[in-house]
């Protein structure tokens, strides 16, 4: 677990931009369930997190089309509120950073770190800007 004092502006890059941060399984559960679409970060402290998923995600959320609600939960902070969201992103494998993008409760984008690493974040948002375009 990382110290809370060291990831919080890591935290705050999204949360400033409207991300509601998930640090339990019950909110969770209730924002990956909902009805309508929910985008939700996987953030992480690692590089790719702070040079291409963070940046993207916050060009994304600029498209005309978006996401009814937009989260975010923190791998080795909030490890409750990860192990329940890498529930909902199976079959994929646990992957720090990245995102996904839930339509009434069912997964219908997912971006895997091996998707950020190496992949300019305009490039990522782009990739999001489409599926929040097909199912938003």
């Amino acid at each position: 677990m990382y110290p809370p004092e060291l990831v919080a502006p890591m935290k705050q890059e999204l949360t400033s931009v409207g991300f509601e941060d998930l640090t339990t399984a019950e909110q969770v559960d209730e924002a990956l369930t909902s009805s309508g679409t929910t985008f939700v970060v996987i953030n992480s402290v690692c590089g790719c997190a702070a040079a291409n998923a963070r940046p993207a995600a916050k060009m994304a959320i600029s498209n005309d089309k978006k996401p009814n609600k937009i989260v975010t939960v923190f791998a080795g902070v909030d490890g409750e509120a990860v192990a329940q969201a890498r529930k909902y992103t199976l079959p994929y494998p646990p992957s720090s950073p990245s995102m996904a993008l839930f339509k009434d409760g069912k997964l219908v984008h997912f971006i895997e770190r091996h998707h950020i690493e190496g992949r300019p974040a305009e490039m990522i948002a782009e990739n999001l800007a489409a599926a929040f375009n097909e199912f938003c």
